[in-house]
């Protein structure tokens, strides 16, 4: 399959409302910021981010829709899995901008070596090495 028929996901995680500041991203994770829509107030409705081609949106929540960060009830809804080459390294530089280490990376004996960390938004991340 090529990538204009390849499935692909696109998360779209939620941020309170109000947020103008969302450099986490392009900081921690050297996400390309690829579009934005704001509000009259200089607040983030939405943006669409890139992280090594995979597209994801950060969101402000919508109330009547019933879609909440992470904070509104201090915990997730779900958990994003980001491949690497260096699990290490990557968790590392996004603690180094503001991330919370949940655990720290280890091998697994399914092939992977896998992180959890946290964004300054309250969304976890499984950072993730396949070992050959």
């Amino acid at each position: 399959m090529d990538n204009k028929t390849r499935p692909a996901f696109a998360p779209q995680q939620y941020i309170k409302s109000g947020v103008t500041n969302i450099e986490f991203y392009t900081k921690a994770f050297g996400a390309i910021e690829l579009k934005r829509w704001t509000n009259e107030d200089g607040s983030i409705h939405a943006a669409e981010l890139s992280i090594n081609d995979a597209i994801f949106y950060v969101h402000e929540e919508v109330l009547k829709a019933g879609s909440f960060s992470p904070e509104k009830y201090n915990g997730i809804t779900a958990s994003i899995g980001l491949f690497v080459s260096d699990a290490d390294r990557f968790m590392d530089k996004a603690i180094t901008e503001g991330a919370i280490k949940i655990s720290a990376a280890q091998d697994y004996e399914y092939g992977y070596r896998q992180g959890i960390i946290k964004d300054p938004f309250g969304h976890t991340w499984i950072i993730e090495t396949k070992r050959s």
